[in-house]
């Protein structure tokens, strides 16, 4: 993947708290160097699942910390405009300018990823019911306060419907190289991020209310809103080029993607948690189904061909 040297990176889209460390943080306990979680980041990561169990990073937390799988909670429904960002831009500010940056530095490609990401969807919105308003991200390191509860790195990256933001630790990805396998890549990086800007979409339009009670299971509601996501993240890869700030995705990227999307499957997760694959419990859905979502939003460059609501067929 390779952003264009000559995009024009808007920073004022991302809130970087990471020069805060620890202090923007809750109650939460960290893991323990070299050993297992604590039992506080235990309790800590199944309240958050409950609260963000709507994003990648839930479904990742949990699996490592005894595989406890539950769904998000969409807190508060509030159709706010998200407020600026005010503290630590300045940190990224001066590295991150152009697409040439985001082509050398991991904090400047997640950067353009956001950008781009939100350049589409404000113009695949546009005269709609609906409008897209942009969402910031906020980068942390260790932990933070949102308006969904206090999370912690262990938590990856999520979506936050009560103050709409995604949160993320950059660290994230070296875990899903490191404890999932994953081959990794930008292009698997840029993924992640569009699949949780595909729940802020998803915030926008409603469907996340659709998920009721229905919280666990292969047909679930929150099944069905984690493979929406991940469609509209291959929506975005398809039209990624015309935002202006992608050069190209190739089909290693892709593969890259579809890799990336298989070792956070349901059925992944509980396999490599060394627990018996049990649909009843899936929450974001099995590594062919986040596969095949992922490649029909790629194939399509559709979002009216992710309704994953009205089929059986998962």
């Amino acid at each position: 993947m390779e952003f264009d040297e000559n995009a024009q990176l808007d920073t004022s889209q991302i809130n970087d708290i990471r020069d805060q460390g620890g202090s923007g943080g809750g109650t939460f306990g960290a893991s323990g160097a070299g050993g297992g979680p604590s039992m506080g980041t235990v309790m800590g990561a199944s309240m958050i699942s409950r609260l963000f169990g709507g994003g990648i990073g839930g479904l990742i937390a949990v699996g490592l910390l005894f595989f406890i799988l539950n769904s998000c909670s969409h807190a508060n429904d509030a159709k706010t405009q998200a407020q600026a960002p005010t503290n630590g831009v300045q940190n990224i500010a001066s590295t991150c300018i152009t697409g040439a940056d985001a082509n050398t530095k991991p904090d400047c490609r997640i950067v353009a990823a956001v950008n781009s990401t939100q350049a589409y969807w404000s113009k695949a919105l546009a005269g709609s019911k609906t409008p897209y308003y942009q969402a910031p991200t906020v980068f942390f390191r260790g932990s933070v306060k949102t308006a969904c509860g206090p999370a912690t790195a262990a938590v990856g990256p999520f979506y936050c419907p009560g103050d709409q933001k995604v949160y993320i630790d950059l660290g994230f990805f070296d875990q899903l190289r490191r404890d999932f396998g994953a081959k990794g890549g930008p292009f698997a990086e840029t993924y992640v991020i569009a699949h949780e800007y595909g729940h802020h979409v998803q915030h926008i339009v409603g469907y996340d209310k659709l998920v009721g009670r229905d919280r666990s299971g292969p047909k679930s509601g929150s099944v069905r809103l984690e493979l929406q996501a991940d469609c509209f993240a291959g929506v975005w890869a398809r039209n990624a080029v015309a935002t202006g700030f992608v050069k190209t995705i190739t089909q290693a990227d892709i593969e890259d993607g579809l890799n990336a999307a298989s070792v956070i499957g349901d059925d992944r997760i509980m396999q490599t948690a060394g627990q018996r694959v049990n649909p009843e419990k899936f929450t974001h859905g099995s590594s062919a189904q986040r596969q095949r979502w992922l490649t029909t939003g790629f194939t399509t460059g559709d979002p009216n061909k992710c309704d994953t609501w009205n089929t059986n067929q998962l």
